[in-house]
């Protein structure tokens, strides 16, 4: 596959989580389906396991210097500077994913094409119906939800096997539940 120029720069900044929230999601996206850009992050894990193997309290640079260093790159390079990330972790948003569906992306694992999220469903609100493409785990936390002809209540779990399939996903009440999930399922 060939790629836009500049794409295995957003590869190796996605690779230490210096993109910006939205080009992350988009990245995590396009790893799930390239083999080519996965085998590139897996090429990356021994640099970035020798980097969080680093001490953090030593040597920590000033946000200023970050600024300054990336000033300096965009300019070798011709490109826009990338500001580094921030510090201190933020909590990421809700974001509603269809009506009456909210999700909060917690984390994405490219190499196992697996995505955790919260999801939160309005009273009588449905999830399309949906084909696995990998395991799904979901713990309910609040609320009910209806899985086809099974009600699940607040701390029971289901499990759906890959190619398994969900015909009427929906919640009277509303809920939450934790999710784990590939971002491949096919929808109805």
């Amino acid at each position: 596959m060939k790629h836009a120029p500049g794409h295995a720069e957003q590869l190796h900044l996605y690779a230490v989580g210096a993109l910006p929230r939205h080009e992350m999601t988009a990245m995590g996206v396009h790893l799930a389906e390239c083999a080519e850009c996965r085998r590139e992050i897996r090429s990356l894990d021994p640099v970035m396991d020798s980097l969080a193997a680093w001490p953090t309290d030593v040597l920590r640079p000033s946000a200023s210097l970050g600024l300054r260093l990336a000033e300096r790159i965009a300019g070798d390079t011709g490109g826009q500077p990338i500001a580094p990330p921030p510090q201190d972790w933020k909590e990421p948003d809700w974001e509603e994913a269809a009506p009456g569906i909210s999700v909060k992306m917690l984390a994405l694992d490219a190499e196992r094409n697996v995505v955790t999220m919260l999801v939160k469903l309005a009273p009588g609100a449905a999830y399309p119906p949906h084909t696995h493409a990998g395991v799904e785990e979901l713990h309910l936390l609040e609320g009910e939800l209806w899985i086809d002809d099974r009600k699940l209540h607040p701390g029971d779990y289901n499990r759906g096997e890959p190619g398994g399939s969900d015909h009427r996903v929906w919640s009277e009440t509303g809920c939450t539940c934790v999710l784990i999930t590939s971002p491949g399922d096919v929808l109805k």
